[in-house]
């Protein structure tokens, strides 16, 4: 168990520098942590991690390689942000038994059946998703810890929402979709854009996820860790067109629809099976193992920090060529299809 002396937490990140994992090393270095980041170190130029911080390279899908990085390395947490999968979860259960007090794991609160049936979403409530093939990933992923846990394995689970940070935007379609936005195109919108969503900045998620590393009652248990700032899809896009000083021009086009016309892209998946839905959290568990925890950065004040990192980093929030023709591709079907039936109007 974990050892409360004068050494500070030894935690090791896998990930670490991606849009959720960077803001929590960077709080776990401040609180005075020795923190240690494992991943293929490729994302370094687009967020720079502080010093002080011990950098492990090797490619975590590399069984052999995962093991010579980690050698005779043992720590007090353990947070994977790169699971995915049954097997993949055993593999860490296999590899991280005996090397660390607590392994947490990095699940998504897209887990959840939609439309919920109660409000707001808790932890308890049921696990199932037939579109998203990310979810059912991370719901299998539970599943083999939670057996895991009842055989000894020091897991807590962790299911953020639709978190993000200045350097990626909180929309299908990512960069992309902003620079519509920015070029007075058409922007896509799933449903009529009056669902419910919660968006949660990384800065804001780790706080709570900080604050359960060497939490020994966290063992064994589940948490939401989201933000409060709810707002509709519509007013989504249109404090981001504020932001950009331009009226958004909303296309609503039906999550099915998109399904039909875009079968292969991931966020068609994410759209039917997630975002049309409303998504509202229950955030009092952590908060009573967390106490501190408390967010604070609401998307109308972040997006004028997106815009921002936008025009200071125009070689990383270029538009996709391909994400931008399968957005076209939706937008125009959709404008054909409302074409084709108003011509039948008598």
């Amino acid at each position: 168990m974990f050892q409360y002396d004068s050494a500070p937490l030894k935690v090791l990140f896998l990930g670490g520098s991606g849009t959720i994992s960077t803001s929590a090393v960077r709080l776990a270095l401040a609180s005075g942590m020795d923190v240690y980041t494992l991943n293929r170190g490729n994302n370094a130029k687009k967020r720079d991690l502080p010093k002080g911080v011990t950098s492990l390279t090797c490619d975590v899908t590399d069984q052999a390689s995962l093991v010579a990085a980690l050698a005779d390395l043992h720590f007090d947490t353990v947070v994977n942000f790169l699971s995915f999968g049954a097997e993949d979860a055993s593999r860490m259960v296999k590899t991280f038994t005996g090397r660390t007090e607590q392994y947490i794991h990095i699940s998504s609160a897209s887990i959840y059946g939609k439309p919920v049936k109660n409000w707001p979403i808790v932890e308890s409530m049921q696990r199932h998703n037939r579109f998203s093939t990310y979810a059912r990933e991370k719901i299998e992923a539970e599943h083999v810890l939670a057996e895991a846990f009842s055989s000894g394995f020091p897991v807590t689970v962790v299911r953020p929402s639709h978190t993000y940070d200045d350097a990626n935007p909180p929309l299908p379609g990512g960069w992309t979709m902003l620079d519509r936005l920015a070029r007075g195109d058409d922007v896509l919108v799933q449903g009529d854009g009056t669902s419910l969503w919660t968006l949660t900045h990384a800065e804001d998620f780790a706080q709570g996820l900080v604050g359960l590393f060497g939490n020994s009652r966290s063992i064994g248990e589940a948490f939401h860790v989201t933000g409060n700032d709810v707002a509709t899809w519509d007013q989504i896009y249109g404090m981001l067109g504020a932001a950009l000083g331009v009226e958004p021009k909303l296309v609503h086009v039906p999550s099915e629809l998109m399904l039909v016309g875009a079968p292969d892209w991931f966020w068609s998946e994410m759209i039917a099976g997630d975002l049309a839905h409303s998504a509202v959290f229950d955030n009092s568990k952590i908060r009573s193992y967390v106490p501190a925890f408390n967010p604070k950065l609401t998307f109308e004040r972040t997006a004028r920090r997106m815009v921002e990192w936008r025009a200071a980093h125009p070689e990383t929030t270029g538009p996709d060529p391909a994400t931008d023709a399968v957005i076209e591709r939706l937008v125009g079907g959709y404008h054909a299809a409302r074409e084709h039936f108003a011509s039948l109007a008598p």
